[in-house]
């Protein structure tokens, strides 16, 4: 039987939905049976009968005023703890901030940035007015915020056993990665990590076969495109690119996006196949969508926290939308498992099996669980695609605005690679500007902008100045930590943080910095949970990138293909900063992304170049 999401949480919180109106129910029959007298309380008559209005006042006023004493109960406490533990609170934000109860009015902020703001806006003044961690309480629960690295540090590496992903957490991702490598804490966690890590720690050389094949069909389609005289979105060929890639590498066969058309600009969708309802989409399309709208759904959700069934009531809208990729791996999953079953037959048999390159084969014996097989192919899939995808969308659009970082990579890649043969393992660790310009994006454009852990005990965080007290942190909160703000500041990055220069990790500027101080540059996370495919990543960004450079000399930002609704408003030209100078809408629903598309025009390579 499914429960709608909304009446299975009132459900579970019953007792504490009943306790106020109950408490006010025991007090109106004391107070009509006089036993209040007896304790000097009221002058009452067992005969006096209460007005039916002031009996409602009575109950609808129990449950703010039960939430009222619950908060200040807390709060108290929580100081109690803190000075037992020889700590100090978090600051707030200022009362004028956010008047409204229960932190509504951010909230609503946070909404309304989700839908149409830049990545972390208003948090850099808060930086500046508080400081880099402080409590922000949301519908009457604690979140801290922070953006310093000795926190960050903290609650990923040398506090983890104090902080975990948490329940709210794992009922928030639960419909799109079920019980998955990213969705769970403790010995499931372990468990998942144990048996995916090989795939992540060696560099196989089928990686390569995999990457290169995907990338001359993906390059392909793009120079067909550019011939027609439109620009292309980039955004979505390597979208297809990186999930064609990853599926090969999870089932051993892609799931063949790149070979649907590409979708044109805005102006011309009717040109596009990719244009239209569900029903008139290639299988591919539809699953792509599917892909990405239970993604932005989810990341909703996590706004409202543990209350996020009271916003979908009624329906599980991640779970609807995922529900087309469950029936595209479902097959996929049996089919694995037969190939197992039958591999298993024959090594009893006396045959000998070569060991599989396939990740489905190799989870399948450890796993016998169809459901949680599925979550953990969906928990790789998602990070196969979006991460890398992200990284390869933000780094061409800063290649776009910067040509002369463009012209000066094009001439590492062409004298250590020239302009046709394959990279190598070993060639992409040798170029290191290459590196440094991946480096240089993450460090603007991470990938995942915010994440979050929740404290799973009374615990503290270092003090930021040396001498003074730790800083408390309550059982059960919620913290938040942004490393899109921490990789931007100037105190931590030097004055020209907000400029986009490959160099600082090449120059003086690395020693004086990032070496002293690692935790300022975190985008594949840090600690026992540190991401398994950071070196997958690079890899294949490097690759595809190798293998773009070689075709094509120029990159162009069209703009005018950009549709209406994801071009940066003139306000943020007023603004200054980094802001102003932005010609795209950013987005984050797990990973960051271009709304609407990165279109771009590219010009391609002349037969004979002088290097």
């Amino acid at each position: 039987m499914n429960i709608p999401p909304g009446i299975s949480f009132l459900i579970k919180r019953l007792p504490q939905l009943l306790s106020p109106p109950a408490v006010a129910f025991l007090l109106i029959y004391l107070y009509r049976n006089s036993y209040l007298d007896n304790y000097g309380l009221g002058s009452a008559r067992a005969d006096h009968e209460l007005s039916t209005l002031f009996i409602a006042i009575v109950y609808v006023l129990s449950f703010p005023a039960a939430l009222t004493i619950s908060v200040a109960y807390s709060a108290i406490a929580n100081r109690i703890a803190a000075a037992r533990m020889g700590a100090v609170m978090l600051p707030t934000p200022p009362f004028m901030d956010d008047p409204t109860p229960g932190g509504l009015l951010s909230l609503y902020r946070a909404i309304k940035g989700f839908k149409g703001g830049y990545p972390a806006d208003g948090l850099e003044k808060r930086l500046n007015t508080i400081g880099p961690t402080f409590n922000m309480r949301v519908l009457f629960t604690d979140r801290v915020i922070t953006f310093e690295p000795s926190h960050i540090k903290a609650i990923l590496a040398t506090q983890f056993e104090d902080f975990d992903k948490g329940q709210d957490t794992v009922s928030t991702l639960k419909s799109l990665l079920g019980s998955g490598v990213f969705a769970v804490d403790g010995e499931l966690w372990k468990f998942h990590r144990s048996i995916t890590r090989p795939f992540f720690t060696k560099d196989r050389i089928t990686h390569f076969d995999i990457f290169d094949r995907h990338a001359d069909v993906a390059i392909g389609k793009m120079k067909e495109r550019f011939k027609e005289g439109y620009a292309v979105d980039f955004q979505d060929v390597v979208s297809r690119f990186t999930l064609d890639s990853a599926t090969e590498f999870l089932f051993g066969h892609d799931i063949g996006t790149l070979s649907d058309p590409l979708p044109h600009p805005f102006f011309h969708a009717s040109l596009s196949n990719d244009a239209g309802s569900p029903e008139t989409q290639t299988f591919s399309a539809r699953f792509s969508h599917a892909f990405n709208d239970a993604q932005a759904s989810t990341a909703f959700r996590t706004r409202f926290g543990e209350m996020w069934p009271l916003i979908e009531f009624w329906k599980d809208k991640t779970k609807e939308k995922i529900t087309p990729v469950h029936e595209f791996l479902e097959p996929i999953i049996k089919e694995g498992v037969r190939r197992v079953q039958a591999s298993k037959a024959r090594a009893r048999e006396g045959e000998k099996e070569e060991e599989t390159e396939i990740v489905l084969d190799h989870l399948v014996n450890y796993i016998q669980d169809p459901i949680l097989l599925r979550d953990e192919i969906l928990n790789l899939a998602v990070a196969g695609r979006d991460t890398t995808a992200s990284l390869l969308t933000l780094t061409i659009y800063m290649l776009s605005q910067h040509p002369e970082i463009l012209r000066r990579l094009r001439e590492e890649i062409l004298s250590t690679i020239g302009p046709s043969r394959r990279p190598t393992y070993d060639d992409m660790r040798d170029m290191k500007y290459l590196r440094a310009v991946l480096n240089e994006t993450l460090r603007l454009y991470p990938v995942v902008p915010f994440n979050m852990r929740k404290s799973n005990k009374n615990t503290t965080l270092p003090p930021i100045n040396p001498g003074d007290k730790p800083i408390f942190v309550p059982a059960g909160t919620r913290c938040i930590y942004s490393v899109f703000v921490m990789h931007r500041r100037e105190d931590l990055w030097g004055p020209d943080a907000l400029t986009f220069d490959p160099d600082r990790f090449l120059d003086h500027r690395l020693h004086k910095y990032l070496t002293p101080n690692p935790f300022i540059f975190l985008p594949f996370n840090a600690g026992p949970r540190i991401c398994l495919g950071q070196q997958f990543a690079y890899n294949e960004s490097s690759f595809f990138l190798v293998r773009l450079l070689q075709h094509f000399s120029t990159i162009e930002l069209s703009e005018e293909s950009q549709p209406p609704t994801s071009r940066p408003p003139k306000s943020w030209q007023e603004e200054g900063g980094i802001k102003a100078t932005e010609k795209i809408m950013l987005r984050s629903h797990l990973t960051m992304y271009v709304a609407e598309g990165l279109w771009l025009k590219m010009g391609e390579a002349p037969a004979v170049e002088d290097i």
